[in-house]
């Protein structure tokens, strides 16, 4: 997975890309309200992107006001929020406050995505995040939460007893986030995938934060973990190999980081992983002896060894997701 396209799918539900268009005449020389001239799909039929481009001259509320009083927003099960910005990359803080303002007004809420925001568009450790956690409080009803970006995230320890999936994308997932997710209450959780990225760009994480995840004493109902996107993908892979959580998962993410022979060392050497319906490595520094050990030793197990990297030297090993 990676930061390059649009989400064309999100919640099992199409991506829908509302649109605005402004009629710079209006009535009595005033601009008229932006609106969407196509004819909309039904509510809950997609996911509805919500979305200002660079310098388009459009604010974010005037297409979130549009989007409000366009569309049965009573029906909208899943949104998409993608740029935010008028004519600079500034703070998502007021448009996540606006979001939570309106919460009345989308009571069937299930999924959000904060922010499709693509690399082309804006490098994702240029994305000014903010504290997420009203959204969660806002939205008793939502079942998947996907945080993107990483610089000035916050997140305070919550309990929502709807939410099955979680996911926080960065290129540096700060250590206070990943400590916040495992005191969080979150009893119906079954997917969780962290990109803790580097330290460079603020994943400031350590093994000692993971152990939450890792010694099954949170999340009961977790049936996939990714802990991907890594500079420390080793040492993840060593914890993971005798951690009491992995007998109750189906699938595992440790791809996108600098995983080595060495911490496929440890897999291959700790508790069966036979299990698993699927395993993820992709991005690795694997050497071809190593993934064919690995291809023998899970021959049931749909395992993802794309994305071979050859470099050597450790001081040039990379993650998939930095800046």
């Amino acid at each position: 997975m990676t930061v390059n396209h649009h989400s064309g799918e999100f919640h099992g539900l199409p991506v829908f890309d509302f649109r605005v268009a402004v009629d710079t005449h209006g009535v009595d020389g005033e601009a008229a309200a932006p609106t969407d001239p196509r004819e909309l799909p039904a509510a809950g039929a997609v996911a509805w992107r919500v979305s200002v481009e660079y310098d388009s001259g459009t604010t974010f509320e005037d297409v979130w006001k549009a989007f409000l009083d366009t569309v049965d927003t009573a029906g909208v099960r899943a949104v998409v929020l993608g740029g935010w910005w008028e004519r600079d990359y500034g703070p998502i803080a007021g448009t996540l406050a606006a979001l939570v303002r309106e919460a009345a007004r989308l009571p069937a809420l299930e999924a959000l995505f904060l922010a499709d925001v693509t690399s082309e568009e804006c490098e994702i450790s240029w994305l000014e995040m903010s504290d997420v956690t009203p959204v969660l409080t806002a939205f008793p009803r939502l079942t998947e939460l996907v945080v993107r970006g990483g610089n000035g995230l916050a997140l305070a320890p919550v309990r929502h007893d709807r939410l099955t999936a979680l996911r926080f994308e960065s290129g540096g997932l700060p250590g206070t986030v990943v400590r916040a997710v495992a005191a969080s209450e979150l009893p119906a959780l079954e997917r969780l995938v962290l990109w803790l990225g580097v330290d460079e760009y603020g994943g400031d994480s350590t093994d000692d934060d993971l152990a939450p995840f890792l010694d099954g004493s949170r999340f009961p109902a977790l049936r996939h973990l990714g802990l991907a996107n890594s500079e420390y993908q080793d040492e993840i892979a060593a914890a993971v190999a005798h951690a009491p959580v992995v007998a109750r998962l189906e699938t595992l993410d440790l791809s996108m980081g600098m995983l080595t022979d060495e911490g496929a060392t440890a897999l291959l050497e700790g508790q069966p992983l036979t299990h698993l319906r699927a395993l993820d490595l992709h991005h690795h520094y694997l050497s071809e002896p190593m993934q064919e050990r690995l291809r023998e030793a899970l021959p049931g197990v749909a395992l993802d060894l794309s994305e071979a990297e050859e470099e050597d030297d450790p001081e040039d090993r990379y993650v998939a997701v930095a800046e």
